[in-house]
């Protein structure tokens, strides 16, 4: 469980790093700076781009488009449980951005941990595939 937090963790820090509702994320900042910044401006866009191709690579890999798009709809029908009973109220745009941010990286931590997960369940360990 330990392992699935930190990659959940990582990938909601990758996709609020990228853009989120405040000042503090790369899009407000790169459309801001980069003619004045432009080494860090790559730098960062390479970094992002980095853990975007393994989060998404990893994700496909395990569980697919439609195991994607499965995850994303438990996680969309988890909140409107969570609204439809008082619990949450999306009345913010702040807060509907927040959300689908924490959504979209449930989706990622689920993908990159998924053969973790199959291997628990199963005892068995996924092998790599020879198509590399």
């Amino acid at each position: 469980m330990n392992g699935f937090l930190i990659r959940w963790a990582l990938a909601f820090i990758l996709l609020a790093a990228t853009y989120n509702p405040t000042r503090w994320n790369f899009l407000v900042w790169a459309s801001e700076n980069y003619m004045i910044y432009t080494a860090q401006f790559v730098l960062f866009s390479l970094l992002l781009t980095t853990g975007y191709v393994i989060y998404l690579r990893a994700t496909l890999r395990s569980i697919g488009l439609f195991g994607m798009g499965l995850v994303a709809a438990i996680t969309a029908s988890a909140v409107w449980v969570l609204i439809d009973q008082g619990f949450v109220s999306l009345g913010s745009p702040d807060l509907k951005i927040w959300v689908a941010i924490l959504g979209l990286s449930f989706v990622l931590g689920i993908g990159l941990s998924w053969s973790h997960v199959r291997r628990f369940l199963s005892g068995q360990f996924d092998m790599g595939n020879d198509d590399d």
